[in-house]
């Protein structure tokens, strides 16, 4: 097979697909300490089946998230799963203007409504921004993929005027990707408005953004490109609002040391720091965890831990932190069967301590994490792809 580094980022992301959708998960189950559980077995049915992302949770813990397949047309479902894990699915596209295949994850705003993403589908089939309350979902935006942008694979952010911000992969007026907003109604009319705040170029500016963008207070947008920069490995970027939107890369990855093809987006601390993953590179070969941290009016990069691995095999979607400042994340395809693995940094006299809290073996337990994690008291909760009962993946809990 040709070498990872001889592949272009974009055909990595479809590459990494290809390899999983290709390989057939017969593996015996290992004994693991009793840390972990499945939750939910998705069949592939009408409750949906392979997961791509992971969840958003409410206080009472009940998990709300998407099935990139199944459901009442195979074009995926928005579902949530209880406790006991009971799922109940919330709406069952169609595959048609309604949207098709779900992969980012949701959020949900002050009322329990949830908002998401579809990569396909849609009035022009290029991707849609869907919202669903008491199992309606409305379609607010359908992608017409030329310059306002095509194939949202992210997840959104809100922020407190109820405006919505994400990426689309592709589209936009060099066709790799943009970042946009989408603004409620005005005056009853009814349409949500959407305005591209950003069009990637020729590639040194980044291209090909995978996740969503982080905003913080002064309304500035953070977030990563899967390729392009100054290397060809990916960046992360900002945002600047003003009458023209303005882009600044923070960082362009080189690979060697400080990892490639970040699809994972940013997540910020109290302090105002930013965290995030590389796919591939770094000295462990499997990406990195890295830090941005403000200094003297810019950003100072820092790899917190180079990730076992090889080539594509490191973490697809965003960290999580918790209260003591440890994180942790997914790997998709790394581990002793190269199915996965679930792990913990923790910072320890000035650095940090990489601990493996669960290897996937590709059986009964899960296939494959292309998983955000959320926590609930202390416990983990994240999806894979495949394995579980029916082989059409399955939401697991850990408790480190």
């Amino acid at each position: 097979m040709t070498k990872p580094e001889s592949i272009s980022a974009q055909g990595k992301l479809v590459l990494a697909f290809a390899f999983v959708l290709g390989l057939t998960a017969v593996v015996t189950l290992r004994a693991h300490a009793q840390t972990f559980s499945v939750v939910h077995n998705f069949t592939g049915g009408s409750d949906g089946g392979g997961p791509l992302n992971g969840f958003a949770i409410n206080a009472n813990g009940i998990l709300y998230g998407v099935a990139s397949s199944g459901g009442a047309s195979n074009s995926g479902v928005v579902f949530k799963v209880n406790k006991s894990g009971i799922e109940t699915v919330l709406h069952s596209f169609t595959g048609g203007t309604d949207g098709a295949s779900p992969q980012g994850s949701l959020i949900r705003d002050k009322a329990g409504s949830l908002y998401g993403t579809t990569i396909a589908g849609g009035t022009y089939g290029l991707g849609t921004v869907f919202k669903v309350t008491v199992n309606k979902e409305t379609v607010l935006y359908s992608f017409g993929g030329v310059s306002d942008g095509a194939n949202p694979q992210a997840g959104l952010v809100l922020d407190t005027a109820g405006n919505l911000y994400g990426t689309t992969s592709q589209g936009g007026s060099s066709g790799n990707g943009t970042v946009f907003r989408l603004a409620p109604p005005q005056n009853n009319s009814g349409k949500w408005t959407e305005t591209v705040l950003y069009s990637f170029g020729a590639g040194k500016d980044g291209k090909t953004p995978v996740a969503g963008v982080s905003l913080d207070a002064a309304g500035s947008l953070y977030g990563t490109t899967s390729a392009g920069g100054a290397h060809g490995y990916g960046t992360i970027f900002q945002l600047t609002p003003g009458a023209v939107w303005t882009e600044k890369i923070l960082h362009d990855f080189q690979d060697a040391d400080d990892g490639a093809v970040p699809y994972a987006g940013l997540i910020s601390d109290k302090s105002g720091n930013f965290y995030g993953a590389a796919t591939e590179g770094g000295t462990g070969g499997g990406g990195t965890a890295f830090k941005l941290t403000p200094a003297n009016g810019g950003w100072a990069f820092t790899v917190l831990y180079s990730v076992p691995g090889w080539g594509i095999s490191g973490s697809y979607r965003n960290l999580v932190l918790d209260a003591s400042g440890n994180l942790y994340g997914t790997t998709h395809c790394d581990g002793n069967d190269g199915s996965g693995t679930v792990y913990k940094l923790a910072p320890s006299n000035g650095g940090w301590t990489y601990t493996v809290l669960y290897t996937f073996t590709g059986g009964s337990d899960g296939l494959y994490s292309f998983s955000n994690l959320v926590i609930n008291k202390g416990n983990l909760y994240g999806t894979t792809l495949y394995g579980g009962a029916h082989n059409n993946g399955v939401v697991f809990k850990i408790t480190p």
